[in-house]
């Protein structure tokens, strides 16, 4: 081979490296029925819309900074209808500002940092992170790496728990950041609790991630809620919608 053409074929295969890592078969997985059941997101945010005012009415907003943490490929938008509802109900909400979530990078716990640091010119209090599914490690990691900074966290169908492959989100999230799902590229301790106040959502027809490893164990996390919704009901559907605004109740 050429010279001029090895270094072109070490980048392919480094690129792929990563993002088609192999591992252990995972012993449990959600259904295939209920993973279709995600397919109800339109449905849900349409319920969403049309009960916007009376969702808010039942909020318990104190006024505290709120940053919201999209998932896997989901950006601001996925996360605007329930940033408007948390701000109607007495909430200061604010999106992670860096657009489209395609997995980690080394320097994303620094950025997330940026991004409270700016939040909190405003208020110097501590600011509560909610993050959905992949954005929800990187809140309880963020709540590891600057504890002072952070009110709480509140994590919705985040995998945090249990074996990283029991779901059907894994091979994505490779292909996409181009990591193995087992090493990160920052340190990342999944089922440690962070130093703060930690509430975590699940649901049993969640459909993408188990819903044991959402819900974590005693001493993972603080306080588990129920919800019955998909995975891509929490930040769409009334009900994902409502259990945020409980669990922010929780974490006072």
């Amino acid at each position: 081979m050429p010279p001029a053409v090895q270094p072109y074929a070490q980048a392919i295969t480094h690129f792929w490296e990563g993002r088609l890592a192999p591992g252990p078969r995972a012993t449990q997985l959600p259904s295939l029925q209920q993973l279709l059941g995600n397919l109800a997101v339109p449905f849900d945010l349409a319920r969403t819309k049309a009960e916007a005012a009376g969702l808010a009415e039942r909020m318990c907003g104190d006024g505290r900074h709120v940053l919201l943490i999209p998932g896997l490929m989901a950006s601001e938008r996925r996360m605007g209808w329930l940033r408007h509802i948390l701000t109607l109900g007495g909430y200061r909400a604010h999106d992670w500002g860096m657009g489209r979530n395609f997995g980690p990078r080394p320097d994303s716990l620094d950025r997330i940092d940026s991004r409270v640091e700016a939040i909190r010119e405003e208020s110097d209090a501590p600011v509560t992170l909610v993050g959905w599914s992949l954005g929800g490690l990187y809140a309880r990691e963020y709540a590891k790496f600057a504890p002072h900074k952070v009110g709480g966290v509140v994590t919705m169908g985040t995998p945090f728990s249990g074996d990283p492959r029991a779901n059907h989100a894994w091979r994505l999230y490779q292909l996409v950041s181009g990591f193995p799902v087992d090493r990160p590229p920052f340190p990342c301790t999944r089922e440690e609790k962070p130093p703060v106040p930690t509430v975590a959502l699940w649901s049993k027809r969640d459909g993408v991630i188990l819903p044991e490893c959402a819900r974590g164990r005693a001493g993972e996390r603080d306080k588990a809620i129920e919800v019955d919704c998909t995975h891509m009901g929490f930040a769409a559907a009334p009900e994902g919608i409502a259990a945020v605004g409980k669990a922010l109740a929780a974490l006072r």
